[in-house]
């Protein structure tokens, strides 16, 4: 056997062993990696809309008084309402904030968590021509801004009152969201379940605007506050469904390697179907393969953590749900 062909094998065997001992300690869901620090946005991104056009450049949250009361409001609305109304609104894709109004001073503000580059950014990414591995604009981020826009949230979709907490609580919590920002930098679309049944298990968990707002909950009952609502607490949830899920390895295992240039080549083509700024045609065309691709092939590549798995598609394949996930309790 020829040297170089020795070296590939080799290469494939120590490939097959870090597989193996990944999934022997495998834990589900895969937990959400966090970060030092949030690395600098490559010019290579670029938003359709500016992120975050009227906060503070540098994220910084007002200080409150200890002895203010600060209200806390549960927002939510059709996401890109601004362009489409209701539309999405009456399929339940739904994009969701929290308000604050001090007793004290008559302030409103509004914080968000969501997308730098949009959503489709955040989903697939781009094919650039002079890198053979996918670039992602995938990072999401905090936004804390003066107001709360009144008709645009309650028009089409909830402004309501959920609790009260003190000047102290609000700059505790402001502290947290800074924290949080920091170390939790990228945005992920799916929820990747087992099944579509009871008790499923869930192999990947989301990280977009509504899982901001529940830690958000979640970190003001930890801080003492009472939060209720006299409606339920619907959010919208993309889900995909799969078999156990295989994991591949990252950019540089995958696409720096001559020995998985087959695999490589696969993903590409995969993400070549759900690729931005295509013609009518080529969309129709594209919509067709990534059918055959996910339903008939039962094949998906999914993102995560930097690190790609391939999942094993299972019916009914992919859903968008409005469930209730109930306000937390202390």
């Amino acid at each position: 056997m020829p040297r170089s062909e020795i070296h590939v094998c080799f290469f494939v065997w120590l490939t097959f062993l870090h597989v193996a001992n990944a999934f022997k300690n495998q834990t589900w869901p895969v937990p959400y990696r966090r970060f030092d620090r949030r690395p600098q946005v490559d010019a290579y991104c670029q938003a359709l809309y500016p992120f975050c056009p009227t906060g503070d450049q540098d994220g910084r949250i007002p200080n409150m008084k200890d002895t203010d009361v600060i209200s806390v409001y549960r927002l939510q609305t059709p996401v890109w309402e601004f362009k489409f109304g209701d539309i999405l609104g009456k399929l339940h894709i739904m994009h969701d904030a929290v308000g604050f109004s001090s007793a004290q001073t008559g302030a409103n503000y509004t914080m968000e968590w969501y997308e730098l580059f949009q959503l489709g950014n955040c989903t697939f990414p781009h094919l650039r021509p002079d890198a053979f591995a996918p670039f992602w604009c995938n990072q999401g981020a905090a936004c804390f801004f003066d107001g709360i826009d009144d008709f645009h949230w309650a028009q089409n979709g909830t402004l309501e009152k959920i609790a009260e907490i003190s000047g102290n609580q609000f700059n505790d919590l402001a502290q947290w969201v800074i924290d949080d920002n920091t170390t939790g930098i990228y945005y992920e679309t799916w929820t990747v379940l087992s099944h579509a049944g009871p008790n499923a298990t869930m192999w990947f968990e989301s990280y977009d605007c509504s899982q901001f707002v529940h830690r958000t909950y979640r970190k003001m009952s930890q801080l003492g506050a009472k939060l209720s609502s006299r409606s339920q607490t619907n959010y919208t949830k993309i889900y995909l469904y799969s078999g156990e899920p295989v994991y591949l390895g990252n950019d540089s295992a995958i696409f720096g390697q001559p020995a998985l240039k087959n695999l490589a080549t696969d993903i590409r083509d995969f993400y070549n179907d759900f690729r931005p700024h295509q013609s009518m045609a080529e969309f129709a065309l594209s919509m067709l393969e990534a059918y055959k691709r996910v339903v008939m092939d039962k094949s998906f590549y999914f993102y995560y953590n930097f690190e790609y798995w391939r999942l094993p598609m299972k019916a009914p394949y992919v859903r968008i749900q409005y469930e209730e996930v109930p306000l937390p309790s202390n």
